[in-house]
């Protein structure tokens, strides 16, 4: 297997959402949990159950996510044997997270460290498994230390790159507009169907996923929780089975809300220089 292959197969199009990278290459092993059916549309219609109205439903959520684009908070992904942790902290335009994708008895696995402080990336790669220890360029890719990033060769890279004008890892805020059913289920907590179709826009699906959920695309279930004072505190998406891809569960949960601490740059004696392997692997 070669490195462009490798990038192609395992992370394309998706290091700042790992578990839905993962979800398009079709390695999902989980099975989606039950959600109950929503008795509310988005448009405003009255629920029989007495719920809130669906229009006041999804507004909360809307708005829910306004405080994201402020850029100070923690974040978690996980889904499909995948997990993703970090924080984005906008007021010294700086970002961190920690990735998982594989695990322990998995062909190949990845962990990435990666760090952005506006001009500035650094990505720690680690690959395991049997396929890993295959490819050519193994020695210069494990190389246990932080690799500094070329800004001009991963400008507009959603993998390696950060925009420090769109914050949300996830793009919940893209994902919330999709909401086509909701309904409240308890204090801070919804459920209902989202449309995302739109969501590879907001990084937060890759479009082949998308595309292979067909006409199923359109009504995911969700759940959703907010804190007390209405942020988006999780949000989970049901994807069905599509195709090769077993059903599965994908998590986001953001906290800290205006408490997050600046990214640490890492030490200089741990820092070299990207090499082109490198760049290709994610191309």
């Amino acid at each position: 297997m070669t490195v462009r292959r490798l990038g192609a197969g395992l992370v394309a199009a998706a290091l700042i959402t790992p578990a839905l990278a993962a979800c398009a290459s079709g390695t999902g092993t989980g099975t989606a949990g039950s959600t109950p059916s929503p008795t509310v549309t988005a448009s405003g219609a009255a629920s029989p159950s007495g719920a809130p109205v669906a229009g006041d439903a999804k507004q909360a959520l809307l708005d829910s996510t306004k405080e994201i684009s402020n850029g100070n908070f923690r974040f978690t992904l996980a889904g499909a044997g995948s997990t993703a942790e970090g924080l984005v902290h906008q007021p010294s335009q700086s970002a961190a997270m920690k990735i998982s994708i594989g695990g322990p008895s998995s062909d190949l696995a990845m962990k990435l460290d990666v760090i952005h402080f506006k001009p500035d990336s650094w990505v720690k790669l680690e690959l395991s498994g049997p396929t890993a220890n295959s490819l050519p360029a193994i020695k210069q890719l494990n190389l246990g230390k932080y690799q500094h990033l070329d800004q001009t060769r991963i400008k507009g890279n959603r993998s390696l790159g950060f925009d420090f004008e769109k914050v949300d890892p996830a793009g919940s805020a893209v994902l919330t507009q999709g909401i086509t059913e909701v309904r409240s289920t308890g204090t801070g907590a919804y459920a209902g169907t989202i449309d995302v179709t739109k969501a590879a826009e907001a990084g937060s699906l890759n479009a082949a996923t998308i595309a292979a959920l067909g006409t199923q695309a359109k009504t995911v279930p969700f759940t959703a929780k907010v804190d007390p004072q209405g942020r988006l505190s999780e949000l989970v998406l049901q994807l069905p089975a599509a195709g090769q891809t077993a059903a599965q569960e994908v998590k986001m949960t953001y906290s800290d809300y205006g408490a997050a601490t600046a990214a640490q740059k890492p030490p200089a004696d741990q820092v070299v220089e990207a090499p082109a392997e490198l760049y290709s692997l994610f191309n």
